[in-house]
């Protein structure tokens, strides 16, 4: 199937898919990517209530951090259209805050923690970048709360996976936005890491945010989580984890990949 044909199976589809939800933090219609002639992400609708705490979790492979970057914007869509809050993403990027990967950062640039944090605040700071010391206490206000307050002088890349991926956190956290995209948080990360941040993703709905999170753990989704969208490539099922994290719908999302035992220790865990 050639990435035109693609894109015209999916515009074809357009009838079938959900109408953009004005009223939710985040959602898509008829997302798909391609990479050459395999589809990535094929003719997914997704919504995120706001004040939620989603999962978006699927086998290697599934499309999910694509998912997440092209509703970004970052890579390249053949069909598909994403709201934020209603609107475009163009016009509401100062409501979203990102996390990537961590393996796709370049750790090796020389620059401290604290500078990685204001670079949250660049929409205050202006193109000329004119710090003050409200700024500077905002930086260590969300060091802070990540457990970093500590490392502010230390560069980047003498610290630890789980402490640049707290460092990342905090930077998100100095956006003060209302929707927060993560990709992967927790790979890679100690348990007391895993631990400082699902803490403060909490916090955040608490406050009214809505937390979106690319998640592999099956194990932990029902307690980190409310909401989950579960995809290999199309999506399976999408709703509150309680009706929608279950062994059928797990099972058709993994197929042979997940062994029964791993669905029946989950299911234990559901019970």
């Amino acid at each position: 199937m050639t990435a035109a044909s693609l894109e015209l199976a999916a515009e074809g589809g357009r009838t079938l898919h959900s109408a953009i939800d004005a009223d939710s933090p985040l959602s898509i219609q008829g997302m798909t990517v391609s990479y050459g002639e395999k589809p990535a992400v094929f003719s997914v609708d997704a919504a995120f209530p706001r004040e939620s705490m989603a999962a978006i979790i699927g086998p290697n492979g599934a499309g999910k951090s694509t998912l997440l970057k092209a509703v970004l914007g970052i890579i390249p869509t053949l069909s598909g259209k994403v709201s934020v809050f209603g609107e475009p993403v163009e016009k509401a990027r100062r409501r979203i805050a990102y996390v990537p990967q961590r393996a796709s950062v370049d750790w090796d640039f020389p620059t401290r923690v604290i500078d990685v944090v204001m670079m949250g605040l660049y929409r205050e700071l202006g193109l000329l970048h004119f710090e003050t010391r409200r700024h500077r206490d905002m930086a260590c206000d969300c060091l802070e709360r990540v457990g970093m307050a500590n490392f502010a002088h230390r560069q980047i890349g003498q610290l630890s996976g789980g402490q640049q991926q707290r460092v990342f956190l905090a930077r998100a956290l100095a956006q003060d936005a209302d929707l927060y995209l993560l990709d992967e948080p927790f790979a890679g990360v100690d348990a007391t890491t895993e631990k400082a941040i699902i803490h403060v993703l909490k916090g955040l709905k608490e406050e009214n945010r809505t937390v979106v999170c690319v998640h592999h753990d099956l194990a932990t989704v029902t307690e980190y989580f409310d909401r989950v969208l579960l995809i290999n490539v199309r999506k399976v099922a999408d709703g509150p984890v309680d009706t929608t994290f279950t062994a059928e719908n797990l099972q058709t999302t993994y197929g042979g990949r997940l062994a029964t035992a791993q669905i029946d220790q989950l299911q234990l865990s559901l019970a």
